[in-house]
């Protein structure tokens, strides 16, 4: 399946609606825009654009969310096409048997460059914590001649992310736990090194994409494997900063799905 990808990878003013990475008759998946929600909240601010009306009239037909992304993500989502499936796919993030790998940009260089995050996390303030596991490798590393006290230069690094529990707002809380928070996240991070990026490769969002989600089909009993890059004025400023053409153009084929024997 090939499919044409847009700037933002949705167009109103065409009536192209989202970008479809995936579809059957039980799920479908799509790349989300940074900036949108999936569905409203009481703390919406008003005037945030919402996926699920959209969606729904783009496809015809009622959509039912199985997981989220939080607004300033991007990157696959999946949402089913009945209850029933929504049932079967929620049950599976129940049981941890979906993996999701996200790309995501942090200050500083990590070490081990590859490792795991175990740190229990509260689903809000004043909660019991929960298990959080977060699991990173190191894609490219950077330094750049820009001094935030008390360095005289900026590192950053690319990474892959994989969340094995699902805990809210999990790798941005996570990363920042460990002083390595995500470029972009205004709410966990550093607004020091979110300008830097600012100014140097005119990033104004959160650096943190859903770019993988395998899991065995409910239906079909097969692993279905669904990908997407980051939309292009994302893939622009990762070439640009990380000069990392050849992970990017090799993770990333035509293909958008993939089922998996």
């Amino acid at each position: 399946m090939n499919v044409n990808q847009s700037d933002d990878n949705y167009s109103s003013e065409s009536g192209d609606g989202f970008q479809i990475l995936y579809q059957d008759e039980w799920y479908v998946a799509i790349h989300k825009p940074s900036k949108w929600l999936v569905h409203p909240t009481k703390i919406s601010p008003e005037g945030r654009r919402i996926i699920l009306p959209v969606l729904r009239n783009q496809l015809g037909q009622r959509i039912f969310p199985v997981h989220r992304l939080d607004c300033g993500t991007s990157g696959v989502i999946v949402f089913a096409l009945s209850s029933e499936a929504a049932g079967e796919l929620s049950a599976k993030f129940e049981k941890r048997e979906v993996d999701k790998t996200y790309l995501a940009v942090v200050r500083g260089w990590l070490s081990p460059t590859e490792g795991s995050i175990d740190r229990d996390l509260a689903p809000e303030p004043g909660k019991s914590v929960q298990k959080a596991v977060t699991n990173y490798s190191t894609i490219a590393q950077i330094e750049l001649p820009v001094a935030v006290h008390p360095h005289s230069t900026s590192r950053y690094s690319l990474l892959e992310a994989k969340p094995y529990t699902g805990r809210r707002q999990q790798i941005r809380r996570h990363f920042s736990g460990i002083s390595h928070p995500i470029i972009g996240d205004t709410s966990h991070g550093d607004q020091r090194h979110n300008r830097v990026f600012k100014e140097m490769y005119q990033s104004e969002s959160l650096l943190l994409m859903a770019i993988e989600i395998s899991f065995i089909h409910p239906f079909l009993n097969r692993l279905l494997i669904i990908s997407s890059p980051p939309d292009l004025a994302t893939n622009t400023i990762l070439k640009k900063a990380f000069r990392c053409d050849n992970y990017l153009d090799k993770r990333f084929s035509d293909a958008k799905f993939v089922f998996s024997n």
